[in-house]
């Protein structure tokens, strides 16, 4: 039943998903409401989560009061504990907003926040990340978690990013990484759907990114501190947020 319910949502446009999951949030959270487990975004404790995952399922990763999976957790945790996000005044940039973040962060007082994308129903501003329409320099703070794969030309991405981040300004490009991988694979003469899942881990990435990510990133101006949050913390603390352990946040600055 479990490998029926993701599979099914995997298969939901991501504007529609936004649209049902306020209606379905409510329920998955009651059903499966319990004490093992602690989604850190919305305080709430579950006996499991759900599983998630295209081709390859991931079991209990997708909170069901929020639909936080792993990497919205650990940023979560670590912009909460390790910066002022919470507390200082910051223009923000999101990308693809996150519905787990979108309500919360848009409710932050100290937040000037603006979203963007070019098809989710959250966004503020429809725009390319190629040719951004901001001015240059002007944010404090920018998020653009696990889209940069889905970008043929990323570097043109990078260069935007970097050139409308303030100086001294923080962005967080987290991205699906296979860190025993050296360098970065594409392969664009591959262009069946069911390849393209079973390659690059989902039909619409175009690349999988090594651990050359970060080099690639600091080539393009930015200073990088390749960060390993579940390291610092507590192994039950992983344990109870149903966190990635090793998995790498980017934070990068300029």
């Amino acid at each position: 039943m479990k490998k029926i319910f993701s599979y099914v949502l995997n298969l939901i446009p991501r504007p529609l998903l936004i649209r049902l999951s306020y209606v379905v949030r409510p329920i998955l959270a009651t059903l499966l409401k319990g004490d093992k487990y602690t989604d850190p975004i919305d305080g709430k404790s579950f006996k499991k989560f759900l599983p998630y995952g295209y081709g390859k399922q991931r079991d209990n990763v997708l909170a069901p009061g929020t639909l936080s999976l792993e990497r919205h957790r650990l940023l979560w945790l670590y912009l909460q504990n390790e910066t002022d996000f919470f507390t200082a005044p910051k223009k923000v940039l999101h990308f693809a907003p996150e519905q787990a973040f979108y309500k919360r962060f848009r409710n932050q007082k100290n937040l000037d926040y603006t979203t963007t994308d070019l098809l989710s129903p959250l966004a503020d501003v429809k725009a390319d990340i190629c040719n951004l329409p901001f001015e240059d320099n002007m944010y404090d703070v920018i998020l653009c978690n696990h889209v940069l794969e889905h970008i043929p030309d990323d570097r043109k991405a990078m260069q935007e990013l970097y050139r409308v981040l303030k100086p001294g300004g923080m962005a967080i490009l987290q991205v699906p990484q296979e860190l025993q991988r050296a360098t970065t694979f594409t392969d664009d003469t591959i262009t069946d759907a069911k390849e393209r899942a079973a390659i690059f881990g989902q039909y619409d990435h175009v690349r999988i990114y090594g651990r050359d990510y970060f080099d690639t990133l600091r080539s393009e101006g930015f200073k990088v501190e390749e960060v390993d949050y579940t390291k610092t913390l507590p192994a039950e603390d992983v344990e109870k947020y149903a966190l990635a352990k090793g998995e790498i946040i980017p934070v990068c600055t300029k």
